[in-house]
């Protein structure tokens, strides 16, 4: 999507540093709050930030599992988008550590009831003991016992997941991203949604149906689904600059001014959506402790012919074994390419030491150990994305939050995933938060 370059030689009313969900809706919200000229820029050639797809050869990919609901709040903002998604009846499966692909986060009937008795009074007591000794939780590890107690986090493979969707075990993730990440685990784990569980897993009964449509991106990707958006936004006095060279950031006064590489822009107030090392790096501030920990996230781009030995579009890795965390079929959404699946395995970088090669190596060998993919297996292509989402190590909250406060004091306004180190899984949360954010008004 080409844009034009920013007239430098007017003050806008405001810049946001960023172009993904948290950015655009940002800018949504300027323009309601009276911001007439607002200057939106980003390092990428594309607007979405993280939204990124991949086409080949009819193949069309996501780096994630990204879904939408047509009761979005991001659809407030821009609802000429509704109309370009694709929708979708999704489901989730998980292979868990006994080789089973079953019932996603977890099932009564093959994580409890096929243990056994003996096992099953046993889980029963360690569940007990970390609802009554864990009330003092340090970590995720502490926060997920004390749930449902240190034995069915090992037999259901949760604590695995958790590791591979942090890149660390589960006692180094500090506790206020296991809050954050986890917290529907204090409902699954609450007495009536595990007795209505029980009763279901013996009678077969379905999950109750959702309220609202789920949705993907189309298939001509994200681009084309945010055009729409991009252009409303240029007709209410958006300036969208795409594949910007960001050099600096100064405080003249009451004035902003964002140095690029072939210009000088300025704005009387500047929102950031970028990492939050970035933005200190470009106001000339220092990153308190060192750079914030983030996720590199490897995607492996693959068609398929054959068994994959999975029904459902989604499939988690629960299991011991692997460093993939998560496959998600786009074929069964968009239909197959040449009569072959096609999807993406997603796998946390620093399990393979960022390398593709290896990730690929270990995908097919965990794979053939559990009887998935059985076929022809085509590595198509990949994506290797850094700051993919934050982790919350010991400390790094209250470090984010403090980087937060200097670029508050120097007058920026820093929101959304990257740039309030926040884990936002879906837009609705990207949406909510931007707009929350820019409801309190910028220090002076």
């Amino acid at each position: 999507m080409a844009t034009p370059a920013c007239d430098p030689t007017q003050v806008a009313d405001a810049i946001v540093l960023g172009a993904g969900i948290s950015g655009l809706v940002s800018a949504s919200v300027l323009l309601q709050q009276g911001s007439r000229r607002v200057l939106v820029l980003d390092e990428y050639e594309h607007v979405g930030g993280n939204h990124i797809d991949r086409t080949k050869d009819g193949y069309t990919w996501d780096i994630g599992s990204l879904i939408f609901q047509d009761d979005s709040p991001l659809l407030t903002h821009f609802p000429e988008i509704l109309p370009r998604y694709v929708p979708i009846e999704p489901a989730w499966a998980r292979l868990n550590p006994q080789g089973l692909v079953t019932h996603y986060p977890f099932s009564i009937r093959d994580d409890v009831l096929a243990a056994g008795a003996l096992e099953c009074a046993r889980m029963a007591g360690s569940a007990a003991r970390g609802r009554l000794v864990q009330r003092q939780q340090r970590n995720a590890r502490d926060f997920t016992e004390h749930l449902l107690g240190a034995r069915f986090v090992q037999r259901s493979g949760l604590g695995h997941y958790m590791e591979r969707l942090c890149g660390l075990p589960p006692e180094d993730i500090d506790l206020e991203f296991a809050q954050t990440r986890l917290q529907w685990l204090a409902d699954q784990a609450g007495i009536f949604n595990l007795l209505r569980r029980v009763l279901r897993s013996r009678t077969g009964s379905p999950e109750p149906p959702s309220h609202n449509q789920q949705l993907a991106r189309p298939r001509e990707g994200y681009g084309y689904l945010y055009e729409p958006a991009v252009r409303s936004l240029a007709a209410r006095g958006v300036e969208f600059a795409l594949g910007t060279d960001l050099r600096e950031v100064r405080r003249n006064g009451e004035l902003f001014e964002v140095q690029t590489k072939g210009a000088t822009l300025t704005a009387r107030r500047l929102v950031s959506t970028i990492p939050l090392d970035r933005a200190l790096d470009l106001c000339g501030l220092e990153v308190p402790g060192g750079p914030l920990p983030t996720v590199t996230l490897i995607s492996l781009f693959f068609s398929f012919r054959g068994d994959r030995g999975f029904v459902p579009p989604i499939l988690y890795n629960f299991s011991r074994e692997g460093a993939w965390k998560r496959i998600t079929a786009y074929s069964d959404w968009y239909g197959p390419a040449d009569g072959r699946e096609y999807f993406t395995a997603e796998v946390i970088g620093e399990r393979v030491g960022d390398a593709v090669e290896a990730a690929e190596r270990d995908f097919r060998r965990h794979c053939r150990a559990n009887g998935l993919l059985i076929g022809d297996l085509r590595l198509e292509g990949s994506n290797v994305l850094t700051h993919a989402y934050p982790i919350y190590t010991r400390g790094s909250g209250e470090r984010a939050r403090e980087s937060v406060r200097r670029l508050r004091a120097f007058g920026l306004e820093s929101l959304g995933r990257q740039g309030g180190f926040q884990y936002q899984p879906t837009a609705r949360a990207s949406t909510v938060e931007a707009e929350q954010a820019l409801q309190r008004a910028p220090e002076a």
